[in-house]
Formats: C-alpha cells, structure tokens, sequence
C-alpha cells in the first residue's frame, strides 16, 4: 500500500509473475495436487488496486488470486505453502489454492464458486458501515462472473444499501474455456453496473497506475458515502485456464493478442526513461533467487498432521453464556410461538450491539408472518432493515458482516427459497472456520420457516432440514414450543458458528409458557416430551404436537410412549435417543414431516441400529410423506402427512415386532464407534 513508483510496481508484477510460474513448476512435479488457477497477464490489478487502499480495508478476491494475496502482504513462504498443501501454509492445507485466505493481512479470501464472492464483500462492507469505519472493501472477479446471478444479487444488495465495496471484474476475455463474446453481448461489462445505478467505468487492466487511479477514486466515493462502484479491468490472460489446460480452444491470433497486452512489457516499454535495462536486470535476478528458495523450502516441507483434520469444525469450546436479563427468574409469559421469536430477537438487539435483523419485508412491515413486527420502530433501519428479494445476497452478505464482526440475524421467508441460494449457506458459511482454523468465524442466525398447511404447494411445504443437517460446519434447529421458540433463538445468536433455525409455521398462533429470564442454552440437547415404557417415538419440528396427542391418545387405551422431541438435529443428542430408546423396551417410531427416503429420520434409525443398539434392527420404523410433491388440496395433503392416527396405528404395529434384551452398557456401542 501507498503511492507506486514505476520501479517497485515492476518489482511487485515481476514477483508475481515468477511465484506463478514458480506454482507451475511445482505443480508439474506432483508437489501440488489438483487444480491451481494463475493470474498470468493479470498482475498489474492488484499491484495497482492495493497501492491505493488503506490498512484496514478489506479484499476477497476471485479463485484466480494468488497476486491478489501477495499484494496484501501475505508471507510468500506460507502461501505457495499453502498452494503445495502443506502444513505450515496459511490455512494449514485446509485450502490449498483455490479457496486460500489471510485474514490477519486483510485478504478474506478467494472463493471458488465463480461470483460467490460478492454478495460476501457486501457483508464485509455492511459490517464496516454500521460501525461506521472509514474502510473499504474491494472484490475482484471474473467476467464470467458477470452472469452469475449471485453477483447481480450482490451488487443489488450494495446498491441498496450504499455499501462502501468496489467491484472489480478481471475482464480477460475468457469465461473458462469460453470467450465472453460467446455469452454476453456487447464489448463492455461495464453497462451491467450502470443498469444497476452503480457508478461503473472501465479501466485499462494491463496498466497498474490506471487501476491504482480508480481504485483511489472508487475508494473515495466509497468513504465518502456514495459507494459501492464497479471497474471493468480489462486484461489479458497469458496461460490456460488452469495448469493442465492445453488450450486447444483457443485461436492463435487470441494467443498473439494476449502476448502483446502482456502488463510487465507494457510496463518496461512505457517506462524505459525511468526503468533502466541494468534496473530491470537486477530486479529479475533477485525475485528468481528468492523465488527459488522459496520452492526449496516447500518441498521440505511436510504435509498436514492427519490428526488434525477434524478440528476447528465447530469452536473448540462452547462459548461462555451471558447473565439472565435483568428481573426476577421466576416470571413466566404466556406468549404465542411468533412472539416468543420476536421477544428473543428484541432482547438480543439490546444486549447485543452487533446483531442486525434483515431480510424480505422484515423491517417497516414486520414480516409477512408478523414474526419482526416493532423491531424496525424500536432500532431503526441501521440495525433492522428490508432487503431486495435477493436470496443469495441475504445470505451472503450475512456470512460477509459474521466473518466482519456482526452477528446478524436472517430470515429467508420460505425454507423453500433457501434452495435458490444454498451456496451461500454449503459453500461460503460453512467453510470459514475450518478453513481458517478458527482465525475467522462466521456467527450468523439463519431463520425460515417449513411445514405442510392446507394450501400451501410443493414450492411452499418442503421439508429441507435432512439437507441442511448434512453439512458439517452449521448447526441446525427446528423448536416446536413457544419457549423453544424464544430460547433456541437467543441459543442461535448466541453461538460462535453459523445457525439454522427452522420454525414450524403451523406453530406461529400455538400459545405457550416462556421463560424469559431462563439461562442461555446452548445450541444442542432433546427434550422429553413424555415418559413411556412400552415404546420411544423420536421426532422433531412441525409433527411435534401430533405426535404428543398420539401419545396421548395411546395412554387412553394403555399404551404408554416415551416421546423425544431432538429439537437440534445437528449436533444430535445420542444420550437422549439411547436413555429414550431404553425406556421405550427398545421400541422406536421416528416420525417427521419430510418425505421416508432420505429424510433424517433414516439417519437417526441408522444411528440407533449401528451405534446404539444392534440387536434392534426389526424394532425400527419410520414414518414419515411418500417420496412425492406435496400437493396444495387439504385433501390431499391428509392423505400423505404422518397425522395422528397414522403414528397411533404405526406404533401398534410396532409393539407387535420382537425385541432383544438391551445391552449393557447402554452407551458401549456408541463409544466404540
């Protein structure tokens, strides 16, 4: 950072260039596995675009990176470290090239899902306006990038809010393997930008005093308030796609063009009075020497201790939980599921000045369900707002201002809809404390709701929780009470990672008892429902009340059911489905809302039969809808859902089949395991 001399731009570009080759050449004797991308041709953007910020601005760069990070400030050493895999890399080989990160010199991070970035730099940036830091965020992408909807979304998003965040698209006329001719009309990007009401121009890409004359421009609009803005670099593009590209896609005239857009011998012939040949000379000489010894050193290097691989999923220890709100602990309110929700979202925006509340129509209008109705009155727009209807760039952004230092709370309207924007959640949130050995974190709340109601249609009734709970690194919720409601909610806020939280949109009128002075939980643990010794019924969300009515309707004819409502699917709480499952005789009904196959009822069967108890493979039954859409008739959708007298008569069925004597002890399986 700071003003740049033709002499130490030509030194920064020579660096890159020789660290790229120097990649290639480890690459090719098998020292780094899988694909890297390089930024040959490209070196002068983020030479140029890193002398005109700040320390404490913020960059996330496309996949294509490597001189983005070194123009950060990265230790050399520890990034082709990295790229190698190796142990003493940046990320501990946890990354290796295309998703490598150095949050401690400001460099967020590549992101190989092409545009996933964007809608995270506007996070970045939302997290430094609402603390009204002087900084800003820059995000670099391809110009295939340009049509990925995530970025469009994004860039809405920044717009919207007017986020200090420059956009800058390495425009170098390949999408991949395919020209950007082939698929967008029009010689510029720059018009994207422009549509969007984002101030946008192009930027000769090969010149590094141009983009360090941008950049500077740009970040100043952005300090000043006016941001976000959007630069076209164009560039050139000197190698393949990838290392192993041979390029037969490629005309010759494109490669010719390519060679003479090169940036460093645009450089030294546009520099010749100021960059002597004796100059240049001694520059090479000296990046080839620590170029070299850079490569030396990393094939030394070992590789990452196996031992290790599964830490930093989760934080390492549960985080200490604040003090009960003021007031005495025994007050009690009966409150209805929906304000149950809204009373802990209230409560953790005046305890916590970090958290932000937004969405589609959370703010001025409450939610289309009422569930953030008077928050926006209360905390305004800075803390609470509306959004475009934009998922990708709900969640994205919210990753963004986690990994910033907000905690903020999403809501996407329908669970359904997560599914336009699931990368955000798989991909980006999941990633950044395991990747970063949990240098970064991202604690963001993510709420929706689920559940068949009469009307509803097969975009509008899915049960995505058995996806969700699949992926490592989150964890996920789905309360069933009013207090589970409030608790979970302050438990989600509360946690060091990224939180889903399904609420039951059938349960939003249910009334029940809250505890609102109660201690913060942590975001893990069943809860009984009932005690029963003759059999267990495991569930969990929107069949929760159901399968509390069968049970009660079972007692009347002398049938007495455990009933376990696992509320946290991920982490499963294994003591409780063992204690259940003993003092159900070794008799379980799992039942969920969600379609049979698939579902996470078959996970949870197969942890009692594999883990748990061997013996009792015949004593296991799931209930749950046919592999269908869910139909809108409520006629129809009777015909399918695990109703009442569905589990009553399942769980008949079941006391009729054979059962081993338990084991002993209970939790011996599962420890082996």
């Amino acid at each position: 950072m700071g003003e740049l001399s033709v002499h130490e731009a030509y030194r920064r570009m020579a660096f890159i260039r020789q660290f790229e080759q120097k990649c290639l050449e480890l690459s090719n004797e098998g020292e780094i596995a899988g694909s890297i991308h390089l930024c040959l041709g490209q070196e002068a953007i983020p030479v140029g675009a890193l002398s005109a910020l700040r320390p404490g601005d913020r960059v996330l760069s496309t996949y294509r990176g490597h001189g983005w990070a070194l123009a950060c400030g990265s230790d050399p050493l520890a990034l082709l470290a990295e790229i190698a895999q190796r142990a003493d890399g940046l990320n501990g080989g946890r990354a290796g090239s295309p998703l490598l990160s150095d949050p401690d010199n400001g460099f967020l991070g590549e992101n190989s899902i092409v545009g996933g970035g964007v809608p995270i730099a506007a996070g970045v940036a939302l997290a430094l306006s609402s603390r009204a830091e002087d900084g800003v965020v820059v995000c670099s992408i391809g110009d295939g990038a340009m049509n990925q909807g995530a970025t469009t979304e994004g860039m809405v998003f920044a717009a919207a809010r007017n986020l200090p965040v420059i956009f800058i698209c390495e425009n170098n006329g390949w999408s991949e393997m395919t020209p950007i001719s082939a698929t967008t009309r029009g010689p510029d990007l720059v018009v994207r930008g422009e549509a969007l009401g984002i101030e946008s121009h192009v930027v000769d890409g090969g010149d590094p005093f141009a983009v360090a004359r941008a950049v500077a421009a740009a970040a100043q609009a952005c300090r000043n308030g006016e941001g976000p803005v959007y630069l076209e670099c164009k560039t050139v593009r000197l190698s393949g796609h990838y290392n192993r590209d041979i390029q037969h896609y490629r005309p010759k005239e494109d490669v010719e063009a390519a060679e003479r857009g090169d940036p460093i011998t645009r450089l030294m012939a546009s520099a010749a009075g100021d960059l002597s040949d004796d100059a240049v000379d001694a520059v090479d000489e000296q990046v080839a020497a620590e170029v070299e010894a850079l490569g030396r050193q990393v094939r030394a290097m070992p590789a990452p201790d196996p031992a290790s691989v599964l830490d930093h999923v989760y934080a390492a220890q549960p985080q200490s939980r604040p003090a009960p709100a003021a007031g005495p602990p025994e007050e009690t309110r009966e409150l209805t599921y929906q304000r149950a929700v809204n009373l802990a979202l209230r409560t953790e925006l005046r305890e916590r000045p970090e958290v932000v509340v937004y969405g589609e129509d959370v703010g001025k209008s409450g939610g289309i369900f009422g569930v953030s109705r008077g928050l926006w009155k209360e905390f305004g727009d800075a803390r609470v707002f509306d959004t475009p209807i934009a998922e990708a760039a709900i969640l994205g952004s919210a990753v963004g201002a986690a990994i910033a230092g907000l905690r903020p709370v999403v809501e996407i309207m329908w669970a359904d809809f997560t599914l336009v924007a699931l990368d955000q959640i798989v991909n980006q949130a999941a990633n950044v404390r395991y990747i970063n050995r949990s240098r970064l974190s991202a604690p963001l709340t993510i709420r929706m709701q689920q559940g068949v109601t009469p009307g509803s249609c097969a975009q509008h009734s899915q049960s995505i929780e058995s996806i969700l709970a699949h992926v490592p690194g989150i964890k996920v919720g789905l309360p069933a009470t009013a207090q589970d409601a409030y608790a979970m909610t302050r438990a989600a806020v509360a946690d060091p990672d990224p939180v889903v939280l399904i609420e039951g949109r059938r349960f939003y009128q249910d009334v029940g008892t809250v505890h609102p002075n109660s201690p913060i939980e942590p975001t893990a643990g069943a809860r009984r429902r009932r005690d029963g010794a003759d059999l267990a019924i495991v569930c969990w969300g929107a069949v929760v009340s159901d399968v509390v009515t069968a049970a009660d309707r079972l007692a009347a004819d002398g049938i007495s059911a455990t009933v376990l409502d696992l509320r946290w699917l991920r982490p499963i709480d294994d003591d409780a489905i063992a204690a259940a499952v003993r003092d159900g005789s070794g008799r379980v009904l799992v039942v969920h809302e969600d379609t049979v196959t698939g579902g996470f009822g078959a996970e949870i069967a197969a942890r009692i039969s594999e883990a748990h108890f061997p013996e009792l493979r015949s004593a296991v039954r799931r209930l749950g809808c046919p592999d269908i859409r869910m139909p809108s008739a409520p006629s129809l959708q009777a015909a399918v859902l695990p109703a009442v007298s569905r589990i009553v008569d399942t769980a008949r069925e079941l006391l009729k089949a054979p059962t081993s004597s338990l084991p002993s002890p209970l939790t011996a399986a599962h420890e082996e395991v």
